[in-house]
């Protein structure tokens, strides 16, 4: 947090800047709230301490740092920490763009973008029902009536919950987090709009094939025109995702110089044989189900290492090669 509020004071030499966590005496917290309601210092950096129990009519302006982190709620408590005095309010809700959104970080995002009328806090309590769910609902513990939660909620969910009793439901497609080197993203200036962005992002989270895939690169070529670098990444991020899926692989990531796979385990004795050939200095952590690969580089002495599209290409060869056992990617992971 001082690191944080050190950089506000590079950025606006002219601003006085505290900080607030919970990790303050009680004595020195309450000071530097007051500090602030009596306009003693302008910005105020601090955890999600201040998400309750505040009342300061003159604070205007709300930057929040990983909101795609935080809960559905918590978003909407720290919203309501400013706007509290007549000036306008503003809230921002910052995300990495280089990191990919979860569906459901998208999910409370865009419930935030959609609802900041007054009074909407019970369209976003009725969302985060939704993506949190409410637990059992047709046993008999289950006690309540429709109109607590909405009629066309409460269809839904039971129409949900009938069609898994009877093994009708579709499944979700399985999250997978990737963190590598990359630049994906849409840009503001290609995709105008936070909600459209959010959409956009919901959709490529939850593709599941390669023909999906290109109905989604054409509606976006037919209503943006044709994608940048970082959004073509981006397509190329979801295209790793299906194939990961393939594999039943769920985390890939940079450890060290080294690219984690994991989930990985039953490796048949010719799949560790071909991985140790095509991927020499790759270590398999059987204990703790992982897969460590020396991280590519654009050559083997003096290389730099590689970055978005290729090295997402990289680690869809490697798991093409080596977990689905595709003979033509493991002859294309050999050339190179």
């Amino acid at each position: 947090i001082e690191k944080a509020a050190s950089r506000i004071r590079e950025l606006v030499p002219e601003a006085r800047v505290e900080t607030a966590h919970g990790q303050m005496g009680e004595h020195r917290l309450e000071q530097v709230v007051v500090d602030f309601w009596e306009r003693r210092f302008d910005v105020l950096v601090c955890t999600t301490i201040v998400e309750t129990g505040l009342d300061i009519s003159n604070a205007n302006t709300l930057i929040v740092e990983r909101a795609d982190q935080l809960g559905l709620s918590q978003l909407h408590q720290l919203r309501g920490r400013v706007g509290r005095g007549r000036e306008r309010a503003y809230a921002y809700f910052l995300y990495p763009p280089e990191k990919p959104l979860t569906e459901t970080a998208v999910d409370r995002l865009q419930t935030i973008a959609a609802n900041t009328d007054l009074g909407s806090g019970i369209a976003v309590a009725m969302k985060d029902l939704e993506i949190r769910g409410a637990g059992n609902l047709l046993g008999g513990e289950q006690s309540g009536h429709i109109e607590g939660v909405g009629f066309d909620l409460y269809v839904r969910m039971v129409g949900e919950a009938v069609a898994r009793f009877k093994g009708e439901a579709e499944e979700a497609p399985a999250e997978v987090k990737i963190e590598l080197p990359v630049d994906a993203h849409l840009p503001h200036d290609y995709v105008p709009g936070e909600r459209l962005r959010l959409e956009a992002y919901r959709k490529l989270a939850q593709v599941k094939d390669e023909n999906e895939l290109a109905g989604i690169r054409e509606e976006l070529v037919d209503r943006y025109g044709e994608p940048p670098a970082p959004v073509q990444t981006l397509l190329e991020v979801a295209r790793l995702r299906t194939v990961a899926r393939a594999a039943g692989v769920s985390d890939i990531g940079v450890q060290g110089k080294m690219i984690r796979f994991a989930p990985v385990e039953g490796l048949r004795e010719s799949q560790q044989l071909r991985l140790n050939r095509l991927y020499p200095g790759t270590i398999i952590k059987a204990a703790v189900r992982q897969i460590l690969v020396p991280a590519p580089t654009t050559a083997r002495v003096g290389g730099k290492p590689l970055r978005d599209g290729a090295v997402l290409e990289w680690a869809s060869q490697l798991l093409k090669a080596v977990l689905l056992d595709d003979i033509a990617a493991a002859a294309g992971s050999s050339r190179d």
